[in-house]
């Protein structure tokens, strides 16, 4: 696809047109979860742009291309099917695990932080959970291949986990939560 102009004006009324020429309104439910997508992905090219260990990189440049795929499946409204594949929800699901070797057991709930690059990891982690919800509203009225809730489910994890590699590469302790009942 070449796109020679960038404004349409198509929009000026409060409405976009989805993959398969539906007219919606640009807060429709479907709408919202696909932007929060979009919103997830120009996230993760900033965390990028901070230089983050080469694993981390490279597994988000390659995540940046697959939530292309889940935002086209899921402007497609149908039209498009099964960019998601189980294969993907796989390959986090190893990345998830060999990261997690590399660190030391969780012993209770974490605060977000550390270093810049975990912090952010941990901020888009919020920011996929929120795409998670958008979805799961979006599937409450409308049919969203269970691939795509599963990837996103398992992408908030990964991105968890890759927060606590960061710092622990960086050599900064974790952060655990006092639980003002069991904490003197």
């Amino acid at each position: 696809m070449k796109l020679t102009k960038i404004y349409t004006r198509t929009g000026d009324q409060g409405t976009t047109r989805l993959a398969n020429g539906d007219e919606v309104t640009k807060d429709s439910v479907r709408v919202v979860a696909y932007g929060d997508i979009d919103e997830l992905n120009s996230l993760l090219g900033v965390i990028i742009t901070r230089n983050p260990t080469q694993t981390v990189s490279e597994t988000l440049t390659s995540i940046q291309h697959q939530l292309f795929d889940v935002g086209g499946e899921l402007a497609s409204a149908g039209m498009i099917t099964e960019m998601v594949t189980g294969a993907m929800i796989t390959g986090l699901e190893q990345a998830i695990d060999g990261l997690n070797a590399k660190l030391p057991a969780l012993e209770e709930f974490i605060l977000p932080g550390g270093t810049s690059t975990a912090a952010e990891l941990h901020l888009a982690r919020t920011v996929c959970r929120r795409a998670e919800r958008s979805i799961i509203t979006l599937s409450q009225a409308e049919a969203v291949a269970p691939e795509i809730i599963m990837y996103i489910n398992r992408l908030s994890d990964l991105l968890f986990v890759m927060a606590r590699y960061e710092n622990h590469r960086g050599g900064n302790k974790e952060i655990y939560w006092k639980n003002p009942r069991t904490s003197s």
